[in-house]
């Protein structure tokens, strides 16, 4: 009886995460999360290293679910990564689309300890309330950076058969600016994203 309980429950569950992920509203939602990367991917392709998508997959990790987070990053690396003037390399590509899921698991990762803001928009909280939330998304992004960098320039090396100590030694000044401009960007982004974001998934009632 028990095992038939737990089939029927698992199932049950199984119907649900199907159900969630690709429901319309959250495949709409992923598309438009996606797009918004890849135009402001290619509107700072100039600058290195310098590009809101990390935080965009974070934040659709934290209100979308983790699958939901991770495809928006996979979905952006594909099109960024196989369509970029500074070339294509499969290695690297599946390195980058694995390395952007981080931010979807970490943006998961937050939303179930409840690391951000317990209220739907910044006027229902004292400021210190915000940014003690800001600070700690913008540390969450830091880390998450630090080991996205490490993970990809180690990878980048290894190909060409370098050893992975000149990664770090390479790829330090581009990894210390990846990881400083995502510190920001989480600082003062990430909670008002979030605020955006949630009034999109909430809009005519409905709950995603």
């Amino acid at each position: 009886m028990l095992d038939g309980l737990s089939n029927h429950n698992g199932k049950t569950m199984k119907k649900v995460l199907y159900g969630r992920l690709f429901s319309t509203k959250v495949l709409s939602l992923v598309i438009l999360m996606t797009s918004i990367n890849l135009v402001s991917n290619y509107a700072l392709i100039g600058i290195p290293n310098v590009k809101f998508m990390d935080l965009v997959v974070f934040v659709s990790g934290y209100l979308m679910g983790v699958a939901p987070g991770v495809l928006v990053g996979v979905l952006t690396w594909l099109v960024y990564g196989t369509l970029n003037p500074r070339g294509f390399n499969l290695v690297i590509l599946a390195a980058t689309c694995l390395g952007e899921s981080l931010y979807g698991v970490a943006g998961w990762l937050s939303a179930k300890f409840r690391l951000g803001l317990g209220f739907s928009s910044f006027g229902e909280a004292g400021g210190g309330s915000v940014w003690w939330a800001n600070l700690k998304f913008g540390v969450v992004g830091f880390f998450s950076t630090f080991i996205y960098d490490l993970f990809t320039n180690i990878v980048s090396v290894t190909i060409v058969g370098l050893p992975p100590l000149m990664a770090i030694i390479q790829g330090a000044p581009f990894a210390i600016i990846h990881e400083v401009s995502n510190f920001f960007f989480f600082f003062f982004g990430c909670s008002a994203l979030i605020t955006a974001v949630k009034k999109v998934m909430y809009e005519g009632g409905e709950k995603l």
